[in-house]
């Protein structure tokens, strides 16, 4: 969708340092490949190297940072948080399409469903008994909807997702492709040499504005819920065990697995791969940094490292020895040799 300088800069909270304020803009990207007629953004100092040679009709900057080097035909878009006004011109500038909202002949809906206004459901899509499902809300073709669920209104539901019986997702909520929601959890006794399957009777409980991506697993309680409170997102291939309490506006990013009965509190991130044992307290703010595997509760605001985790600072000091070891042991050789001819 076309805007023109001055509509982006009123959408995007800009200053412009032109008089073209009427020039048209007809998309977005980055630094190194815009082209003519195209928006970026320059975000850091580290990118201003590509300055000079950008193609973009218009860029976004903060103040704070040189612009002596922009070609001469590059529109400067003046803000305090350049990233988020570019953010906010990409949106505006390629928009989400909009369905023609229809409630598919091919869609398999219990009578007992309740249906909002304005909602989409795919085909080969089914709900079962007694679900509801919000105003606004869109289900794409060939969703699996248990019974007793409620989706609240302005959802996204992205095709071949499975919602189990007994589900709660608030208002706002995006699921993307392959995810599962309130499968059993992973839960076993060993007697008599066979392993006896835990029964699974809880549920899951998503809040407002929380985004789960493609292919992510979300188990449900074993007899209580498994939370994901308001604002916090979900990367793809996430295993998210049984009975974890998931704090507000927590980031967990790709193929990160959380073993049952954790508590991830408010502002946690959780870096790729990252792995936590069962009935661990991540602290509010807390980062676990990429690959990292967590044991142990971790106090807000840590930010940790390696496996077993442990503060940043010193597992990188231990890093650092362990790739001195080979000249070291070299040394050591060599001393020893010494301290053999002197006791010969």
């Amino acid at each position: 969708m076309t805007h023109t300088l001055q509509e982006l800069a009123q959408l995007c909270d800009a200053e412009i340092q032109s008089d073209n304020i009427t020039l048209n803009i007809k998309s977005a990207a980055d630094i190194m490949t815009a082209s003519a007629s195209e928006v970026t953004v320059l975000s850091s100092a580290k990118y201003t190297k590509y300055l000079k040679d950008t193609k973009a009709s218009a860029c976004f900057i903060s103040r704070n940072l040189p612009s002596h080097d922009a070609p001469e035909g590059l529109i400067l878009l003046f803000c305090d948080d350049p990233e988020i006004s570019f953010l906010k011109a990409v949106s505006a500038l390629h928009p989400t399409p909009q369905l023609n909202r229809s409630i598919s002949k091919q869609a398999a809906i219990a009578a007992s469903v309740s249906l909002g206004e304005n909602i989409n459901i795919g085909a080969f899509s089914t709900i079962d008994d007694h679900s509801i499902i919000g105003d606004e809300t869109e289900i794409l073709a060939s969703v699996n909807i248990g019974r007793n669920v409620s989706i609240g209104k302005n959802c996204r539901i992205y095709p071949n997702v499975v919602i189990y019986d007994n589900t709660v997702i608030g208002n706002n909520v995006t699921i993307h492709s392959g995810a599962i929601v309130a499968a059993d959890g992973f839960g076993y006794k060993y007697r008599n040499n066979q392993h006896i399957k835990v029964p699974h009777v809880g549920n899951v409980v998503i809040a407002d504005h929380v985004e789960i991506g493609a292919n992510t697993c979300i188990d449900r309680g074993a007899l209580g819920s498994t939370t994901i409170g308001a604002g916090s997102k979900i990367d793809n291939l996430v295993q998210l065990g049984h009975n974890n309490k998931v704090g507000r506006n927590v980031i967990i990013c790709g193929q990160s697995g959380i073993s049952g009965s954790c508590t991830i509190e408010d502002g946690a991130v959780l870096a790729g791969s990252s792995g936590i044992a069962d009935h661990v307290t991540i602290g509010q703010q807390a980062v676990i940094m990429a690959r990292s595997g967590v044991a142990g509760d971790i106090k807000p605001g840590s930010q940790m490292f390696g496996s077993p985790a442990k503060d940043k600072k010193v597992a990188w000091r231990e890093l650092a020895a362990l790739s001195k070891l080979p000249e070291l042991f070299k040394k050591f050789k060599a001393l020893e040799k010494r301290l053999s001819k002197l006791e010969e």
